[in-house]
């Protein structure tokens, strides 16, 4: 694989300060998200610091990315020697001041909870330095409302990669209602030299992709509710109907059901228009600790290292 060889530049036009060259990237959280973030960085040259309050998570998310980086290997994506180079590009830490000293651009990436995102921001801004650029890997979240906790609001945007962020192509680049022209520019810039499609949107609750994406999740689980179909055939028909490559129930396991409880509530208090109300049955299963892929089960059994489908026994039992 190649790597990127010039970097994009932000210019400053209300100092006299030079142009900002973006090679150093910080990413905060070391969970699904924020590896695969660094490890598509690592990928196209930058120098990547992972910074999380945990270490076993690095030590888990290092391992994460040296073992999609050997997919690639596997796959001539990338060679051996080209791996090496991109994981000696990550460094770790638990220290926020250490992990952010020389960034040129963070992003958080830490789980989609606002009191957390609000105390992270307001960390980074303290550490950072004045010319880094502050972006929020956030699905939903307003970027006005996180820029508001800086000093700095025109330089924080959004950043939402999708899953999982080494083979999905999409960034969608959000513009908080503060956001410079010339950071939305450095950022669009940044992401076609990663290899990744910007779509720029503002900044109102769910953004487009979740906007869209969460009331179809919801409106399938109300259907299974009600009992108007099954798992397997709200899935199929979506499937096969629609050209879909993963059913809604399925994908909601994939993204985890209390990220889609969660976004669904931020679509509802942001709009306060009921059709974003989450259904019942998917609060209830949240309550109980069935939220997908990240617990085991959720409207489908997942057993490590199996690709089968197999719906819960919850929704196969009769009565």
């Amino acid at each position: 694989m190649s790597t990127n060889t010039t970097e994009p530049t932000l210019s400053n036009s209300t100092t006299n300060q030079t142009s900002i060259q973006i090679k150093n990237v910080t990413v905060i959280g070391a969970g699904t998200m924020g590896n695969g973030i660094c490890h598509v960085f690592a990928n196209h040259g930058y120098q990547v610091s992972m910074m999380d309050v945990s270490q076993d998570a690095m030590n888990r998310a290092m391992s994460t990315i040296a073992k999609n980086m050997d997919r690639q290997v596997s796959k001539q994506l990338m060679t051996e020697a080209e791996k090496e180079a991109a994981l000696g590009r990550i460094a770790t830490y638990t220290d926020m001041s250490e992990a952010l000293k020389d960034a040129d651009l963070v992003i958080e990436a830490a789980t989609e909870n606002i009191d957390l995102k609000m105390k992270i921001f307001e960390s980074i801004d303290a550490h950072a330095p004045e010319k880094c650029i502050l972006a929020t890997n956030t699905s939903s979240i307003s970027i006005t409302r996180i820029s508001s906790h800086t000093k700095r609001m025109g330089k924080v945007i959004g950043m939402h990669f999708m899953n999982p962020v080494p083979v999905m192509k999409l960034v969608e680049v959000i513009n908080g209602y503060a956001t410079d022209k010339a950071t939305t520019n450095a950022i669009i810039e940044l992401t076609k030299a990663i290899g990744k499609v910007p779509c720029v949107v503002n900044d109102y609750p769910g953004f487009i992709s979740n906007r869209i994406l969460l009331p179809m999740i919801n409106e399938a689980i109300l259907s299974l509710q009600e009992g108007v179909a099954g798992i397997e055939e709200i899935d199929t028909i979506m499937k096969l109907g629609m050209a879909h490559p993963m059913g809604p129930l399925q994908l909601a396991d994939f993204i985890g059901l209390d990220t889609c409880y969660s976004i669904l509530n931020v679509l509802h208090i942001g709009y306060g228009n009921p059709k974003y109300a989450p259904a019942t049955l998917l609060a209830n299963m949240v309550q109980a600790g069935y939220l997908g892929v990240k617990s085991g089960e959720g409207f489908y059994k997942h057993t490590p290292g199996s690709k089968e489908l197999v719906v819960s026994e919850r929704f196969t039992k009769t009565h």
